[in-house]
């Protein structure tokens, strides 16, 4: 009877656990009772207990027809009154975009081989080419000192060569002027300039990103395409767009801007259009744009369009020399000089046709935005953030190598390692996340949730990189000059927090409330379900999502408890990867079903109050987020082609992620509202404690040697970046240095024997002491020529990288506005000779 039972409850534990059809439930179910009957452990009023406990629930699940007529009919009912209203708005944004490998890890069992086998990023010769010379060649002309002290903007020289040389119409394809390039060239354009001058990147990365070609492109008409295209591509046209108001920031569906049909002038004929006013702020490109990209909120009281009311969101393209368009102002944001301002507009008429994509796509504004920022936001912030990242990694590393404090480079005091790793570790992940999310795109997804992710994690963590960044180079971080390569960084960091949904929203209200719908793999077909109006259809798709529902409540629930008692490993990592990293792989596994399974009891225990609980979907936006940071960095690992000197980086990066993920979990139930709830999560998933193991010491420090040592691995770890020649900008002097440091280290390491016999002292710190220290070492025959030519060039890199720079009284103002206006003389002279000629015909 024992083993009978114990039979029926394994059987129905490896059923749960690999969540099979109904049928193979009733199979199994009879095959049970049948060997109950055959050796006698079952009769008469045991077996028909039985037979209606295993029989009779097995039989209504298989027999469709009947479960929906007894069942399914009455959920649809209770689902339908308990499920929360959702605006227009908030159904644009949940149905904008793909799910990918966020559905995955929502699944509770991700299939490791669809995200491994992905094709990674790649760029095209042509490409590449434009990287190696174009990019290099703005980066040459452009500096974030300069930009912010002399010019207050990008040079002139740098903007005509922007415009020249194409940077404004990557996206652009070819047949209408532009690059054409793939998402992922875009992103490593956009990086790299982030590397040189913020100016610069962001000045390329707004035209390619949500805005006027973007949305011509997927929805304007052909007479628009052929008339804007060519125009933004060569840069004849300067677009921005304008979505944001004081009054609706990340709440950007409340717009307050208003336009209302009309009929009006427009070219000396009557024609219908809106009469729109409008108060726009933080419009990057908005002080110096040609093209005026524009949402308002649409309204036809008098029906001039058809049905009269409320027409939805609208999107246009107004030329800025239009009468009444005002624009010309700037913002200041944190001593950042790309061109951001505010635009305004009362009672302007515009026709119909400046409506992108005409007449048909009236009111559609909203749905159009959300579509593309379910791409672009994977694009633009992380590009330029890791960027970012990989300047303050770059400097900041060369500076600890090289700099030395009793006695030692401070790199290798342990209390400067944990920032270096961490710098490091972060890097890492952020790039790691960037590939694989636009390798994505150009694969033909748009994962909106991933997006999300990408923007919100990246650029915290590029906030957090500058910050430990400015904590080790200390003094010579705050004094500001050419010669600082973190300041800017350091104050412009809470921009890219702020712009593309303000990061608190997109981490409390986008990652999770959008993520549970779209990625769970039974809520948003609960969802269609319950609002298609057939109702047999409706019927149908309700029964085959809630059981598949069920059935996956019950999986998850099987799946944990397993987990909890076997730790994991009886989850079996995916082949052929390095053997290595199969724990992280098991214990991404594992999360995946604790999410799965906490997510469900979240809606069934708060229902619609859920998306009103910030502070929960907060922490499980963050475990599905670092989940997926978990992803990309063991996916990178793998499309680098496993570099073993890159392991400390990935163990860091991996162990971070894993950490973070258990700390949000730990903090979900440590608050739930539901304590009966929670407890039962807890004692499922983690019963013997939730792990929370932070990288290591050991590791610490191996990752902070490996950052600190010029090879391969540090190459990779900023490859992409721009590395100034000597005679454009001594700021590449660090970076010179830290790669002579190694055979400085020789040379220091062959002369210990001649330092303790007292011929020579210690190898000093400081610049004027080393020249003569270099000087009794020659002398003595104890280095060569050669050699000290070497430590000549080294401690000349070396120190300009330790040094910080100096001002006269006025912080050197006058000899900027001085150099400003000699640059602009040409201009001004030969503007001078043309209206003079002018006149004069």
């Amino acid at each position: 009877m024992v083993i009978w039972l114990l039979m029926g409850v394994a059987a129905a534990i490896a059923l749960a656990y690999r969540q099979a059809a109904a049928a193979l439930w009733l199979g199994v179910g009879l095959v049970w009772l049948a060997l109950g009957y055959l050796f006698n452990v079952v009769a008469g009023v045991g077996a028909s207990v039985a037979a209606i406990l295993v029989v009779l629930p097995a039989v209504l699940m298989t027999i469709k027809p009947l479960r929906r007529t007894l069942l399914t009919s009455k959920a649809l009912g209770l689902f339908r009154t308990i499920m929360p209203a959702m605006s227009d708005t908030e159904r644009a944004a949940i149905e904008s975009g793909t799910v990918w490998w966020d559905a995955e890890l929502f699944s509770g069992k991700p299939n490791w081989q669809r995200l491994l086998q992905a094709a990674p990023a790649s760029l095209s010769a042509e490409e590449q080419a434009f990287l190696d010379n174009e990019v290099e060649t703005l980066c040459d002309i452009a500096n974030d000192w300069e930009t912010t002290q002399v010019w207050q903007d990008m040079s002139p020289e740098g903007w005509q060569y922007t415009k020249d040389a194409g940077f404004l119409g990557m996206i652009i394809p070819k047949q209408y002027g532009g690059k054409g390039f793939s998402h992922y060239a875009h992103s490593q354009v956009v990086m790299k300039l982030s590397t040189r001058c913020s100016a610069a990147a962001i000045s390329v990365m707004v035209p390619n990103s949500l805005g006027p070609a973007e949305l011509l492109l997927h929805y304007g008409t052909d007479a628009q395409r052929n008339y804007y295209l060519p125009r933004l591509a060569r840069g004849e046209d300067i677009p921005c767009f304008a979505l944001t108001s004081p009054y609706a920031g990340s709440d950007a569906g409340a717009i307050p801007d208003l336009g209302i049909v009309c009929k009006g002038v427009h070219e000396g004929e009557e024609v219908l259009g809106f009469k729109v006013t409008w108060d726009k702020r933080y419009i990057t490109l908005g002080p110096i744009a040609t093209v005026l990209g524009l949402a308002f909120r649409a309204e036809d009281p008098d029906g001039l369009l058809g049905k009269a009311g409320s027409l939805g969101i609208t999107c246009a393209l107004i030329p800025t020399s239009h009468p009444g368009v005002n624009s010309g102002r700037r913002h200041w944001p944190l001593n950042a000089v790309f061109q951001n301002g505010p635009t305004t507009g009362k009672d302007v008429f515009i026709p119909l046709e400046w409506v992108i994509g005409g007449r048909e796509q009236v009111g559609n504004g909203w749905r159009m935005l959300m579509e593309c920022l379910a791409a672009g936001r994977a694009i633009s912030l992380p590009s330029a953030n890791v960027g970012l990242g990989k300047v303050a990694v770059r400097g900041t590393t060369a500076y600890a190598a090289m700099r030395k404090q009793f006695g030692l480079p401070i790199g290798k005091f342990e209390g400067v390692q944990a920032p270096l790793a961490r710098m490091a570790g972060h890097l890492y992940a952020c790039d790691a996340v960037r590939k694989v999310s636009v390798a994505s795109l150009d694969a033909g997804e748009k994962p909106s949730v991933i997006s999300a992710i990408a923007k919100y994690h990246v650029t915290e963590r590029a906030r957090m990189i500058v910050n430990d960044g400015m904590d080790i180079v200390a003094g010579k971080g705050i004094c500001m000059g050419p010669n600082n390569f973190l300041a800017r960084a350091y104050q412009q960091s809470p921009i890219a927090i702020t712009v593309e949904g303000a990061n608190i929203m997109t981490r409390c209200l986008i990652i999770f409330g959008q993520g549970l719908i779209r990625c769970h793999p039974y809520v948003f077909r609960e969802m269609e379900a319950a609002h298609n109006p057939d109702r047999r259809k409706a019927l149908e798709a309700f029964d085959s999502a809630m059981f598949g529902h069920l059935s996956f409540v019950l999986a998850n629930t099987v799946r944990a408890a397993v987990h909890s008692l076997t730790g994991g490993r009886l989850i079996a990592a995916p082949a052929k990867t390095d053997p290595a990293l199969a724990s992280y792989y098991r214990q991404a596994n594992r999360l995946s079903v604790v999410l799965a399974l906490i997510s469900d009891v979240s809606m069934g225990v708060l229902g619609g109050a859920l998306k009103r609980k910030e502070s929960i979907t907060g922490r499980l936006g963050d475990i599905l987020s670092q989940l997926y940071i978990l992803s990309c960095v063991l996916k990178r690992f793998e499309d680098d082609g496993r570099p073993q000197s890159d392991l400390p980086l990935v163990h860091w990066s991996a162990q971070d992620a894993l950490l973070r993920a258990h700390e949000a979990l730990a903090e979900v139930l440590d608050n739930y509202p539901s304590k009966p709830a929670a407890a039962v999560v807890r004692a499922l998933s983690f019963p013997f404690g939730i792990p929370l193991h932070k990288p290591s010491d050991r590791l610490l420090a191996q990752v902070a040697d490996v950052v600190q040592t010029p090879g391969e691995t540090r190459d990779r770890l900023l490859a992409n970046s721009y590395i100034p020649r000597p005679e454009i900008d001594k700021l590449a002097y660090g970076e010179l240095g830290l790669r002579l440091l190694p055979q400085v280290e020789l040379i220091e390491a062959r002369l210990k024997p001649a330092i303790k016999q007292g011929l020579l002292e210690p190898m000093p710190i400081s610049a004027t002491a080393f020249t003569a220290w270099r000087v009794k070492a020659r002398a003595l025959d104890l280095i060569s020529d050669e050699e000290d030519s070497l430590l000549g060039r080294y401690v000349e890199y070396a120190d300009h990288g330790i040094q910080v720079d100096d001002f006269p009284q006025d912080f050197g103002l006058l000899e900027a506005l001085q150099q400003r206006k000699q640059a602009l003389e040409p201009t001004t002279k030969r503007r001078s000779s043309q209206s003079e000629n002018a006149s004069v015909s």
